[in-house]
């Protein structure tokens, strides 16, 4: 049986498994701190220190690009039900991480490889809590915020819409994810503002075009099903 047959469009069938990809892979990215480049500037001239942020925001980022797309071309409630089934993958594959770490290895497997792999894959519970809380809450916001400027502009100014949405999001995520997974571990005032700094900046430059994109290859994927 084909998409088309079961009322699904080419767009969003592609763009729900794509999305559903960059939900499992940011947790595994996020073991990264990232240097910006001559971003990293920024943060010195408001009396912090060079900007960074951890690899997962990048495919954070592309979940931002992902539903704004899909609200933008199928509409908010449908960008909504793609990040409540989004939380299925990411619970799914955070549970199947718990117990691939909790099996015995291979008495033969490098000591070295196993320690770098707990290392990647392991985590606190304060931190994968943070993780879906952050996930859940900033993703319906951005949807909501890109939904409620479009009704207010209309199809008008969608790289405005799309950097707002994501800017204010980003802000939400940050204080979220740290202060559940850090308040308490150790100071978390720096930590919250370079890092909100740094993804509102990233939110401003790489969202926006990368929304005409991905609507623009939506729409021609539409077009395609239908001639």
């Amino acid at each position: 049986m084909t998409t088309e047959n079961r009322g699904v469009s080419r767009s969003l069938f592609a763009f729900a498994i794509f999305y559903g990809g960059m939900v499992c892979i940011a947790g595994v990215l996020g073991n990264k701190q990232v240097a910006l480049g001559p971003l990293s500037a920024i943060g010195p001239m408001v009396g912090l220190g060079p900007l960074a942020v951890e690899a997962g925001i990048f495919a954070f980022l592309m979940l931002v690009v992902t539903s704004s797309s899909v609200a933008e071309l199928h509409g908010r409630d449908t960008a909504n039900r793609l990040v409540l089934i989004g939380f299925i993958p990411l619970i799914f594959s955070l549970l199947l991480s718990i117990a691939v770490l909790a099996l015995p290895p291979a008495h033969d497997m490098d000591p070295q490889r196993l320690s770098s792999f707990e290392t990647i894959m392991g985590g606190t519970p304060r931190i994968w809590l943070g993780g879906i809380f952050a996930y859940g809450i900033s993703t319906f916001l951005n949807v909501t915020i890109f939904s409620r400027l479009k009704a207010s502009e209309g199809a008008r100014l969608l790289w405005l819409r799309s950097a707002v949405a994501s800017a204010l999001s980003q802000i939400v995520d940050t204080l979220i994810f740290i202060s559940v997974a850090f308040y308490g571990v150790f100071p978390i005032g720096e930590l919250l503002l370079g890092q909100m700094l740094a993804k509102v900046v990233l939110s401003i430059i790489l969202v926006p075009p990368l929304i005409y994109v991905f609507v623009a290859v939506g729409r021609r994927l539409d077009d395609q099903a239908s001639t």
